[in-house]
């Protein structure tokens, strides 16, 4: 994770474009959104998300709230929409753009105008990114549609009509966008086995509870067609293992390692393999996959709470337990809000602090008995700060008491560079459980506090 090793011109190039592109987004509670295919059925494949970020024996948990996870909104799910934000399409129809086609491109079923697409995209960004409700998606589009006097789309003219087209534009963008962050994560923890899961919906396309628990390698044929979503309003989802003893605790049936039979067949009906609905038979996200996995390492022009979810993840995983013991390069640590940034001189964009490997190291000699999950709480250190102090202009001292078995609190030194290009963590560590001890170590550093 060296900044070094992701600073590739073409990459830099896309995330400036992307974010001039992006309307600004406001961080706010977890939520989701959907895309711009538009004329489908309204059947329910209701499906569950599931982390895919870890790596190492541990293996990602099925999600009980399925409603909730799919509001979520995680840093490769945000880089993937917004890398389509600049090929806005003019459509007459839902299957003008096929396909992989939409890994590329933003589209609304008989929207042509550019303001109009332009809107919708906007309001698909933001939903996604804020993780909006479907009623919050709905208001807006209806804003959008009296603006821009849009008239004679399909669903247009009944309140059925209107409620089935939304839900349409939402889910298909918060499902597609949603399975293709995923990917990413499959692919960066680099999962031996994959397992196919059916989202539990009341009212279940059959052949897609065939297929769940089914377990193959992750390169295996079937998923270049059957990754989920495979139709419309299909919330199927795939999980990663490192292994069968794995795979079977996330729900893989046991001897179910081949696809069934006639798994390919072609339904003349549809053109597609069995099962799939017409023009869902592919892997949305395949297309894009490695630079959305080296553009999700641009964590500070991410939004504030996919940034932080995401780094959250990393040091709750094994991978953050094996650098440290052999740290090289640097590791995101915590996500300072503007104002804090602001006040020692970080530069507008410049929000991470980062650990570098010299100061990993100096902190496994300084202070042995810091755990590297005690690293997680750094961001709960700087949300929620008992004291906070400004020593020498360019660092931030932030002090967060607590009542613990093992700690009377934390304290976590963050310095901007004199460039203010970047910041970084330069030392953390816990506070006495003795009181006294604890007080006069707080008095001292409070004397700090620059005039």
């Amino acid at each position: 994770m060296d900044e070094a090793d992701l600073t590739a011109e073409r990459l830099e190039r896309e995330m400036e474009r992307l974010l001039r592109l992006a309307p600004r987004i406001r961080p706010s509670a977890h939520r989701r959104s959907a895309c711009g295919a538009a004329s489908r059925s309204r059947r329910g494949c209701a499906g569950a998300a599931r982390n895919a970020g870890m790596t190492g024996s541990a293996a990602m948990p099925a999600a009980p709230d399925l409603s909730a996870l799919f509001r979520r909104p995680f840093a490769e799910q945000v880089v993937f929409f917004r890398g389509k934000l600049g090929n806005l399409v003019p459509t007459a129809k839902w299957d003008d753009l096929w396909k992989s086609q939409h890994d590329r491109a933003f589209m609304v079923a008989g929207a042509a105008k550019a303001d109009l697409l332009a809107d919708l995209a906007a309001a698909v960004d933001q939903a996604i990114a804020e993780g909006e409700t479907l009623q919050d998606f709905r208001k807006r589009f209806a804003e959008i549609v009296q603006k821009r006097g849009w008239h004679g789309w399909t669903g247009d003219g009944t309140r059925a009509g209107r409620a089935w087209r939304t839900r349409i534009i939402y889910q298909t963008n918060l499902s597609t966008s949603y399975a293709a962050g995923r990917l990413a994560q499959l692919k960066e923890a680099g999962f031996k086995l994959w397992i196919y899961r059916h989202s539990r919906a009341e009212h279940p396309r059959l052949q897609h509870l065939a297929w769940d628990g089914l377990t193959l390698p992750a390169d295996h044929p079937f998923w270049q067609t059957h990754y989920p979503p495979s139709g419309w309003g299909c919330r199927c989802r795939v999980v990663g293992a490192d292994g069968p003893k794995s795979a079977a605790r996330l729900g893989g049936k046991p001897g179910y390692t081949e696809p069934p039979a006639g798994w390919d067949a072609i339904d003349p009906k549809t053109g597609e393999m069995v099962g799939i609905d017409k023009g869902w038979g592919y892997q949305p996200g395949a297309t894009v996959v490695d630079t959305v996995r080296a553009l999700k390492s641009k964590l500070d022009k991410l939004p504030p709470e996919p940034s932080i979810a995401l780094i959250q993840s990393w040091l709750k995983a094994e991978t953050f337990a094996r650098w440290f013991e052999q740290p090289s390069g640097s590791w995101p640590l915590a996500r300072l809000p503007d104002v804090d940034a602001q006040a020692i001189g970080a530069k507008e964009g410049v929000r991470v602090a980062m650990l570098s490997a010299e100061t990993a190291a100096k902190q496994r000699a300084a202070h042995p008995e810091m755990m590297p999950e005690e690293y997680a709480r750094t961001q709960d250190v700087i949300d929620q700060p008992t004291h906070k102090v400004n020593d020498g202009g360019q660092s931030l001292i932030y002090v967060r008491e607590v009542a613990e078995e093992t700690t009377g609190g934390y304290v976590l030194v963050v310095k901007a560079t004199q460039t203010g290009k970047a910041l970084w963590v330069t030392s953390y560590r816990r506070l006495s459980r003795q009181e006294a001890e604890r007080d006069a170590e707080i008095r001292r550093l409070l004397k700090k506090e620059r005039k």
